[in-house]
């Protein structure tokens, strides 16, 4: 008789499932399939990784660019405060030959004025002065044609 005991039912049905003896299931394919497997999550990391330091870099320069413009936007807003601070917008006004107006004078909806209107103060100008842009009319050589038909 052999030294294994005889196996019956559920038993014998789940013993049959499980191979036995020395011609077991080859280990080749088994051990290719992990080779295979931990090759490729090693090339899955690789890429991974390489994808995620390109993104750093691009993150890296966009930064650097942003803090460029920011700081160049900044530089003109100073130049536009410049600009429009009322010593320098006075200065610029005097420079065109513009002079502080006087009292306002209103018109009411009827048509009445409201207050006393005058000329501004300042500097009068003589008739002889030329306009810094003159009308097309006013130009030396006359209006210029465009359609010379």
């Amino acid at each position: 008789m052999s030294s294994k005991p005889e196996l019956k039912g559920r038993a014998a049905r789940l013993a049959r499932l499980f191979p036995t003896g020395p011609g077991q299931a080859a280990r080749t394919p088994f051990v290719l399939l992990v080779v295979l497997l931990l090759g490729g999550g090693l090339i899955g990391l690789l890429v991974l990784n390489s994808a995620l330091s390109e993104g750093a870099f691009k993150l890296d320069d966009l930064q650097r660019e942003t803090k460029s413009l920011t700081d160049e936007e900044q530089a003109l807003q100073r130049d536009i405060d410049a600009y429009s601070a009322p010593e320098a917008l006075q200065r610029r006004a005097r420079e065109l030959g513009m002079v502080p107006g006087g009292d306002p004078a209103f018109l009411a909806p009827d048509g009445t004025v409201k207050g006393v209107p005058s000329p501004a103060p300042g500097v009068r100008q003589t008739s002889a002065h030329t306009p810094l842009v003159l009308a097309p009319e006013a130009m030396p050589n006359g209006p210029t044609s465009t359609s010379g038909r």
